[in-house]
């Protein structure tokens, strides 16, 4: 799946603020190119290819949903992304002008959609199974993410492009509305958007759709991610057949004995596809869907480490496959920024600076017809992220922070 980026059409949004980054990074020794960086008036005389595609899929997809910091110049970063294709991920669910706008001056808030289209038979008919807000306070220096639970029941606006009339479901089939009928992931995540802007008056700067699939791939390319297990689970998805790892349905062909693969507690370093299947168990855990998500939180955190550990950055041969898998991975959404600025504003942003949060104090919070909704302290919690005071809340409560590593 190629990486995409939006910029809405003139048609669709009506006219934003420019962006201002007055801010320049120059190139360090050894890590930016040796010539051409130059002002961001100049173009530079050669383009790495190795950092336009850095910059491009790395810097501005895993650095948004994983907090890894990228090393550049404003010139570079533009020049790697000018002629990016674009793709609208948000809808009317953008930040207006009075909320900001363009202007990536103030705090900046994505959301980041995951889905599991592998086995799938039509890729409109999917759910989001994993939805994230992220927030990044003005200051630029500190990155939150919130996981929404994927039965809260919602309230699920009308979507004209696929002739959806509304109506009350699990949040997480607003995706699979918005999706049908030709909408697409573009629609899915545009309605799923609509809706939580409609439940918690949070409005968005950008967007991204993961499909957890490519994780399996970037862990790869990283070699592993430290995961700690915090509850024995065996896995719902996977078995052991002569002692390699495989889905269920294709184990199951192979007419050979299974022996179930059951994560320990405790911490270690798990391949690709060890991280992604725990990340993935919800129905045997002690919480469900809220163990899922801080166990979702805990895996993107220990990426982002891990891109960052071991001189991965600095390895050619490792770099370009992690590019690569990042490009199977990832839709993304920076509105009306172009890329080079949503990038290089978010330079500050290192995966120690991810704080991860629960909804619900980590546990079901029903209503009288048993279905899942939002504790006022969670609604509390969206309303700080509105007006960038989710730190002084966060200190208020400490409880809301996840005690995943």
């Amino acid at each position: 799946m190629p990486v995409q980026t939006s910029r809405r059409p003139p048609s669709l949004e009506s006219p934003r603020a420019s962006v201002r980054v007055s801010t320049t990074i120059p190139p360090q020794p050894g890590k930016g190119p040796k010539a051409g960086t130059g002002s961001a008036k100049k173009r530079p005389r050669r383009k790495d290819p190795l950092w336009a595609r850095l910059t491009l899929i790395f810097g501005a997809v895993l650095m948004m949903t994983s907090g890894v910091a990228i090393v550049g110049s404003k010139a570079l970063i533009s020049s790697a992304t000018g002629n990016i294709s674009q793709r609208n991920l948000l809808g009317d669910a953008g930040k207006s002008d009075a909320e900001g706008g363009a202007s990536l001056d103030g705090p900046i808030d994505m959301l980041l959609l995951g889905v599991d289209a592998r086995e799938r038979s039509s890729p409109d008919d999917i759910r989001a199974d994993s939805i994230i807000v992220l927030h990044i306070p003005a200051t630029h220096d500190q990155a939150y993410l919130i996981s929404i639970p994927r039965d809260t029941e919602a309230q699920i606006p009308a979507f004209k492009k696929t002739g959806y009339g509304g109506g009350v479901d699990k949040i997480n089939a607003a995706f699979q509305a918005g999706a049908r009928n030709g909408g697409g992931w573009e629609g899915g995540a545009q309605l799923m958007a609509q809706t939580i802007k409609n439940m918690t008056g949070v409005s968005f700067d950008g967007a991204a759709i993961i499909n957890f699939g490519g994780f399996k791939r970037i862990i790869d390319a990283l070699g592993s991610v430290r995961i700690c297990v915090s509850q024995e689970v065996e896995s719902m998805h996977m078995s052991f057949v002569d002692g390699k790892p495989m889905w269920n349905a294709d184990a199951k062909k192979t007419g050979k004995p299974r022996t179930p693969v059951v994560h320990k507690k405790g911490c270690r370093e798990m391949e690709g596809w060890a991280a992604l299947d725990y990340s993935r168990q919800r129905k045997t855990l002690k919480n469900g869907d809220y163990d899922r998500q801080q166990n979702q939180q805990q895996l993107i955190k220990a990426m982002a480490r891990k891109a960052t550990e071991d001189g991965t950055l600095a390895n050619p041969l490792k770099l370009n496959e992690l590019i690569k898998a990042a490009g199977e991975a990832f839709i993304l959404d920076t509105g009306d920024v172009p890329v080079a600025d949503f990038v290089f504003t978010m330079r500050g942003v290192s995966g120690s600076d991810l704080t991860m949060l629960k909804t619900n104090g980590g546990t079901f919070h029903g209503n009288d017809a048993g279905k899942e909704t939002f504790s006022e302290q969670t609604l509390a919690m969206f309303q700080a992220v509105k007006q960038d005071k989710l730190a002084e809340f966060v200190f208020a409560n400490p409880e809301v922070i996840s005690s995943r590593k």
